[in-house]
Formats: C-alpha cells, structure tokens, sequence
C-alpha cells in the first residue's frame, strides 16, 4: 500500500512539473492565436521563448543548490526533465527566430551570425546544449561513466553564453537582465565553494598519516 502511494505521489509530482513546463508555450500559442502578442507578435514570441528557456536553464542550476543547501529534493529528482524542457525552449526561440525573424533564409542567417556578436553567444549556447540533450538518457549515462559527468558540466558555459546573449541582446528590461545576472553568479559561485572545500577535504584525507 505504501508503495503505490508513493509510485501515485511519484507520478502527481512529474506530471506537476511537467503540465508548469509547458504552460509557458500554451500561454504563448493561446496570446498568438487571440491577437494579444501587441504591434509585433513574431518580436514577442521570439522574446518570451528566449526568456523561458534561460528561466529553465537557471532552474536547472537550482537542482543540486536547492538539495544540498536547503535540503529541497524535488528539483533535483527531476532535474533531468528540467534540463531537456530548456533545450526545448532554446530550440523553439531558435526555430521562431528562423521562421519570423530571418524567414529560413541562409544568407540572412550567416549575416546575422557575422554581424551580431550576440547571435554567435546564442548558437554557442545551443552547441553546448546540444549533446547534453543527447547523452540525458541513463544509458548514455552508463556508457559515459565518469566521463558523463564531466560532460554535463558544459551547462556551466553554456548558461554563461546564454545570458551574454541576453545582455547584448536587451530585448528584456535592464531588471530582468540583472535579476538573472545575480542568480547565475550566485549558483555558479556556490559550485565552485563547494568544488574548493571538496578538494581541500580530499586534499586533507591524503595528508593524514595512517595509524
């Protein structure tokens, strides 16, 4: 009994988490298809998809902080799914970009990657998403190894990237840019303090003479 309780618990939280991921593209489609996206609607839909998927990027960042600093699990036990819903959302800004902006057009897209720094910001970004999409699954974990840890690490740089694109870009309000400036230093910086007293116990554990 205690096990189906926690098996139907299990499934409430994910399908939870997962119906607030996608609520933002609902709502997106829902103001796009009732004319409420204002004068430029291909403006607004890029903006609000870039937007979200740097509010997942940094929400993905907040798994590991969360757990180990005020002991809230949730994220983490679903930050794998997090994790993919903001390559999602980078994905989507990219294919609105493409499809409103540069209308599929390759001699736009190669100018606009020449000429705007803030773009090239935005493609590294994806880069560096990308194979973390790819190798989420537990099997490519188990083939990794190790090395699928290091590998995942990349979504260090690559939020870094995405919000310099952000910040050149400032389609956002200057507030908003700010706000996801701190956050970021402030989870990035919590890494490397815990990576720094990790080292100096394991550095103190080989200095301790045997008995």
């Amino acid at each position: 009994m205690v096990l189906v309780s926690d098996a139907l618990t299990k499934r409430f939280v994910w399908s939870g988490i997962f119906t607030l991921m996608t609520a933002p593209l609902i709502w997106v489609v829902y103001l796009a298809y009732t004319n409420q996206l204002g004068a430029d609607p291909a403006k607004e839909i890029v903006d609000d998809l870039g937007q979200w998927a740097i509010r997942f990027l940094i929400l993905t960042l907040c798994a590991s902080t969360f757990s180990r600093r005020l002991h809230i699990r949730v994220l983490l036990q679903h930050r794998r799914m997090i994790g993919l819903f903001a390559l999602f959302y980078v994905l989507l800004h990219l294919f609105a970009v493409a499809t409103f902006i540069l209308g599929w057009r390759v001699d736009l897209l190669i100018r606009e990657l020449t000429d705007r720094p803030y773009i090239m910001l935005g493609m590294a970004a994806l880069l560096l998403l990308t194979p973390l999409g790819v190798t989420s699954t537990k099997g490519w974990q188990k083939k990794l190894g190790r090395r699928w840890s290091t590998l995942h690490k990349l979504i260090y740089p690559a939020t870094l990237l995405a919000l310099l694109h952000l910040v050149l870009l400032i389609r956002a309000s200057t507030l908003e840019a700010i706000v996801y400036s701190f956050l970021i230093c402030l989870l990035l910086t919590e890494r490397l303090y815990k990576n720094r007293k990790s080292k100096k116990r394991k550095s103190e554990l080989r200095r301790k003479p045997l008995t």
